[in-house]
């Protein structure tokens, strides 16, 4: 075999080349795979479309609660495509592949988290301040609106990896995805709101914003160890 053909010959992608195949992938997938972003966001807008209804329309009413039930509605749309994240490729083999492959698990665990980000936090995040102005917030914090949401949607995708991680195997993974994740989406919807009530008030929002930003990397930093080990737990 001469030189030529083993310069021609492919080689293995190396960590950065298999970073950025995995991460295409599940940003191919998220977007073809029955459209979760849509689906997550049309589910964000009819919930803060119907609230207001349902609560009579009255701007003294919605007001003082817009922000909470703002992210409530946030934390509730980021569950919709979390149950396919690792079940999906439990079930065609393609997790085998992934633990066999250039990345460790826990890299794998994070490029997930990192794609759901992207594919529904970032939508979420652009829809959040049309549904903080139909729950009556004040015009002035959609900036801050969208800057929390964001934030905020980054640690849902972390924990929420979490949570499908832990529920893979599982006949009823979406109900038990629901029983583990929502519990750890109380934080980032307290420090969330709190930032938008404090602005409201003309109060500053830095504390608000940094224990959210702390939530967040405490989230990106668990969430891969932990849920790399209920992968391999699922797979033993």
């Amino acid at each position: 075999m001469s030189r030529r053909d083993v310069d021609q010959e492919p080689r293995p992608p190396g960590l950065r080349g298999a970073t950025r195949v995995l991460l295409e992938r599940e940003l191919d997938l998220a977007w073809g795979g029955g459209g979760g972003p849509l689906l997550a966001c049309g589910f964000f807008a009819c919930l803060t479309a119907i609230l207001p209804l349902a609560a009579g329309g009255d701007p003294r009413t919605l007001g003082p609660v817009a922000g909470g039930v703002a992210w409530l509605a946030l934390a509730l749309a980021s569950l919709l495509s979390l149950e396919r994240l690792f079940e999906r490729d439990m079930e065609d083999g393609a997790l085998d592949l992934l633990a066999l492959g250039h990345l460790a698990l826990e890299q794998v665990v994070l490029i997930k988290a990192l794609a759901q980000w992207i594919a529904v936090g970032l939508p979420l995040a652009l829809t959040a301040p049309v549904a903080a102005l139909a729950l009556g917030l004040p015009a002035s914090l959609t900036p801050l609106v969208a800057l929390t949401a964001l934030i905020g949607s980054a640690g849902f995708a972390f924990t929420g990896a979490l949570g499908a991680a832990l529920a893979l195997g599982a006949k009823r993974g979406g109900l038990l995805i629901a029983v583990v994740v929502l519990p750890l989406f109380i934080p980032p919807v307290v420090f969330g709101a709190g930032a938008l009530e404090r602005a409201g008030s003309g109060q500053p929002v830095g504390p608000a914003l940094a224990l959210l930003c702390a939530y967040v990397l405490f989230a990106a930093i668990v969430a891969p160890f932990a849920g790399a080990a209920a992968v391999r737990s699922a797979q033993g």
